[in-house]
């Protein structure tokens, strides 16, 4: 993998279909091509300032993810080899860019859900358990810290703002909105997936402290879509450095986040440029990650 920057793509006579924060996907009638950009987004802004790499790591993790997990639900995922390709991919002149960071995946009717699952108190849920004992109105014991495991994995789900800023929802809006067994099924999956996915972290010396799954539908099969279980969409912590009662070191974003909140960004535009160094630590987070997972 060279040290190669792609922010955007463009491919010559295919429709694009959505171009989100990182990744740019393309419509094939009846299936999707995702291009895994080396975009960064942080505070649900884009960054002027591309990481290196960052694209094939996390494209290369989800294809690990989906086929390590496919016996507990089936995925998007049809082929990530290029040489398998449609025809009309293969022979773009940009078709080299496509090789390690894009996938060729099923068209779904995506879910409008969020699949949080969190197995330990960090981030925003740590903030809101200081102030009421609650995450996402589920009770959790008294008396925890900062990073504390917690008693079981929990399903916090969420919902995509018009603004772009996750909304957290209780389950009970979960069953209002997609009714009680498409509820039942993202509930189940979520927890059965997050489990399996960090024993084998662990084992790599990653704590998966939590993370978002998506599901989509084929045909009235609900099937995982999007990314899985990379430092974009989870948080992964250091199991060796791990030690409760404060924040943990990462090999995610949260370098960059932490970052931003050092220099006083007030989260608006104009959004700041990372110097070099941010931009290659951060590199280095995501290439230690895949390495530890994959290796």
């Amino acid at each position: 993998m060279e040290n190669f920057v792609l922010k955007e793509t463009e491919l010559k006579g295919i429709p694009l279909f959505f171009r989100g924060k990182v990744r740019d996907i393309y419509d094939l009638d009846d299936k999707l091509l995702i291009v895994a950009t080396d975009r960064i987004s942080a505070f649900d802004f884009i960054l002027p300032t591309a990481i290196p790499d960052k694209g094939k790591i996390l494209n290369q993790i989800s294809i690990f993810w989906f086929n390590y997990l496919s016996d507990i639900t089936t995925n998007h995922l049809i082929t990530a080899n290029i040489n398998e390709y449609p025809e009309i991919l293969r022979t773009l002149p940009e078709a080299e860019i496509l090789r390690e960071r894009s996938m060729l995946v099923k068209k779904t009717k995506r879910i409008n859900v969020e699949c949080v699952v969190r197995g330990y108190l960090s981030g925003s849920a740590w903030k809101e358990y200081q102030e009421s004992g609650l995450v996402c109105g589920i009770k959790l014991p008294g008396g925890l810290r900062e990073s504390d495991k917690l008693p079981e994995p929990i399903f916090t789900p969420a919902i995509k703002a018009i603004s772009g800023h996750d909304i957290n929802i209780s389950e009970q809006q979960v069953i209002d909105n997609e009714g009680y067994e498409v509820a039942k099924i993202l509930k189940e999956k979520s927890l059965e997936l997050y489990v399996k996915a960090t024993k084998y972290a662990e084992e790599k010396g990653i704590i998966i402290a939590d993370t978002k799954f998506e599901f989509g539908k084929v045909e009235n099969e609900i099937i995982l879509i999007d990314e899985v279980l990379t430092p974009d969409s989870s948080r992964f912590w250091d199991k060796e450095k791990y030690k409760p009662g404060r924040a943990q070191e990462s090999f995610d974003k949260q370098f960059v986040r932490d970052y931003l909140e050092s220099i006083n960004w007030n989260k608006e535009p104009p959004v700041p440029e990372l110097p070099p160094e941010i931009v290659e630590k951060t590199k280095e987070k995501y290439w230690q990650a895949y390495n530890r997972l994959i290796g």
